[in-house]
Order: structure tokens, then C-alpha cells, then sequence
């Protein structure tokens, strides 16, 4: 398995280009870079480009609705040549709360859009004159639309790869099987390897017997707490504030993807009692009913050897890159953990 890490977008980017610079070091693979509603990942991850020399770069995630596909794609082909072909386009429909609430933008359609972006993004790194007729895109736009002066345009540039890698961030049944038949990689999110199979392997099933065997292997990307040591336990509860976030506050009542994947996984009454507090204003108790045992099965929190046997779980249920989270504090023990865990992998 590959080991990636994820920038934090709340800040502190010198820092974190710091530690990107002195983990590739010690054999990271992937360095994310997300795009919530902060600062744009695109100028952070040509810095990223110009400061490393073998890590790849992926967007984690840029948002479908705020760029046209022609410019996801132009974007892309952009990072993958200033990074001299390091760049992994990751893509994701993030949900109502930011598309509507912070860029303005209707949220809907999101498999009809992602499988139609996917596919203009492939015509323009092939240098083809893009035409796409779709439900959702329709390229050049119709004389009727507009001033009748659009033609079909191809990129100016050669891009230094036709293919660059796909990575897309799903976690319900019908996107989840769209990845697994479109995309070079898929990125869940609270990936709990003994209840994969059971919350998505119809859906990886479905989408890989339409799969293009042109695409390889579908790479999944699993994102991890990192924590090497005999008394490091305590240190799980950094991530109470997160899954209480994601599970509580993520959406509305009834409209919550991630609180739908917790009870997908089991956790029914824990995901509604955690909702409940969290829109109610009670963010630290909504925390604190996070369920431990979620905690310990998405994390690699505990001693060597019981790290080594979570890893060993991760990979049976079919995660290729671990996206780790380091929990002590301070670069050099953050390079120390990613050092060891490149041990453990062997």
C-alpha cells in the first residue's frame, strides 16, 4: 500500500509544505490538497509542485460545480505540467450546505454532471476539438443559447499525459458504483474495513463490470488517524470534534450523507443522537457520543503490532494508498510516524 497525507485547509500552509517537503523524505507517495470553502487548492498545489520532486499531488477535492469541465480539465493539465506529471485530479460533488450556501450554484445532478465532466476531460488531455452533447453540458454552446459564434476548440497545449488519473470522493450506493466503472481511483471517506464489503461491495461490483479495461485497477484511497506507540490511545478523542462535524452538522435532518454512512455501518441510534445534539447547538456532547469502537476500526491508533494488524485489515478490504493523519503534535513526530509506517508496510 501507498501512503498519502492531506494538507490542512484551515491554515498553516508553510508549515504543511514543510512537513510535504520532509515526508516524501521517508516514502510518502500523495500529498492532498482539499478545497472546501478556503482558500483555492489550484495556487497551493502549484506551490506544492515547484517545493517537491517525486510525491504526487492531488486535488482533494476540487468541486464539480464551481469550474466548467473544459476548465477542470485546462486546471488539471495545468498542475500535471508544472508538476511534470505528478497530478491526480480528484473530484468530488461536496454537498447543498457549500455548492449553494457559499458558491450560489444549484446541487443537483450530481452523477449526470461527474460522469459527463469526467468525459470532457479526457477529450481535451487528448487534444481533441471538444463536442459534448449532454443533459448537463452541451458543448460549444447552441447558437439559440448564445451568440451563434462558439466552435469546437481544442486544448492550445500538448499535456504531458492524455490520461491523468481520475480520483473521484463517494460514498453513496449509485456514486460509489459510477467510481468503481469511470474513475482511475476512488476516495471514501470513515472507511471502515470490516463493514466495507457489507456498505459497498454491490455497489464497486456494479460499477467494475462496466469498467473500461484501459483504466487497470481501481486504486482506493482510504484516509486514516496515524499514531504509533504503547499510549496513544487518548489521542482518538482529536477526532471527536471531526466525526461529530461530519455526522452531526454535515447537512440538514434527512439530508446528511455521512450521517447516512454511520447508520449504514450500524451505528443508527449513534448517528441520530449525535445529529440531534450537534443541530441543537451542543457540538461537545455531540462529540462525546461519538462511539469509540467507529473511532479505533477508521484509525491507526495503538501499538506497532496492532497497527500492523489494522493495516493488515485495510488491505483486505481492498484500500491501495492509506491517507494518514498524523496525531502527535510537531513535524518531527509526524516524519517519525510516516517513517514507521512505511516500516510496517514493509
Amino acid at each position: 500500500m501507498r501512503i498519502g497525507t492531506a494538507i490542512n485547509y484551515a491554515g498553516g500552509f508553510a508549515d504543511s509544505v514543510a512537513d510535504i517537503v520532509e515526508l516524501e523524505k521517508v516514502g510518502l507517495d500523495v500529498a492532498f490538497v482539499p478545497e472546501a470553502y478556503s482558500f483555492d487548492a489550484v495556487s497551493q498545489l502549484g506551490y506544492l509542485a515547484a517545493k517537491t520532486e517525486r510525491v504526487q499531488l492531488a486535488s482533494g477535492i476540487f468541486q464539480i460545480y464551481t469550474r466548467t469541465p473544459t476548465l477542470t480539465a485546462m486546471t488539471a493539465a495545468g498542475l500535471d505540467f508544472v508538476s511534470d506529471g505528478r497530478f491526480i485530479l480528484g473530484l468530488g460533488a461536496s454537498g447543498p450546505q457549500v455548492i449553494e450556501g457559499f458558491h450560489g450554484v444549484k446541487y443537483d445532478a450530481p452523477l449526470g454532471r461527474t460522469r459527463e465532466i469526467v468525459e470532457v476531460c479526457r477529450q481535451v488531455w487528448r487534444r481533441e476539438r471538444v463536442v459534448h452533447e449532454g443533459k448537463h453540458y452541451t458543448i460549444p454552446l447552441p447558437p439559440e443559447q448564445g451568440t451563434g459564434l462558439g466552435k469546437p476548440l481544442k486544448l492550445i497545449n500538448h499535456p504531458v499525459r492524455e490520461r491523468i488519473p481520475v480520483l473521484l470522493a463517494a460514498i453513496g450506493p449509485k456514486n460509489v458504483a459510477l467510481t468503481a466503472e469511470i474513475a482511475e481511483g476512488w476516495q471514501p471517506i470513515f472507511f471502515h474495513p470490516e463493514k466495507a464489503a457489507d456498505v459497498w461491495g454491490e455497489s464497486l461490483a456494479e460499477g467494475k463490470a462496466k469498467r473500461d479495461a484501459s483504466l487497470g485497477e481501481l486504486d482506493t484511497y482510504v484516509s486514516a488517524a496515524l499514531a504509533i506507540g504503547d499510549d496513544v490511545e487518548p489521542l482518538l478523542d482529536h477526532l471527536r470534534p471531526i466525526l461529530a462535524l461530519y455526522i452531526g452538522g454535515m447537512g440538514a435532518r434527512g439530508k446528511n450523507f455521512y450521517n447516512d454512512l454511520a447508520r449504514r455501518y450500524g451505528y443508527e441510534a449513534e448517528a441520530k443522537l449525535i445529529q440531534d445534539l450537534y443541530l441543537d447547538g451542543k457540538k461537545e456532547e455531540a462529540a462525546a457520543a461519538v462511539p469509540l469502537d467507529l473511532l479505533r476500526a477508521i484509525s491507526l491508533v495503538g501499538p506497532a503490532g496492532y497497527v500492523k494488524e489494522r493495516l493488515a485489515a485495510f488491505k483486505e478490504a481492498g484500500a491501495t494508498t492509506l491517507v494518514v493523519n498524523p496525531l502527535l503534535p510537531g513535524r518531527e513526530a509526524r516524519v517519525a510516524a510516516v517513517s514507521k509506517l512505511r516500516e510496517l508496510l514493509g
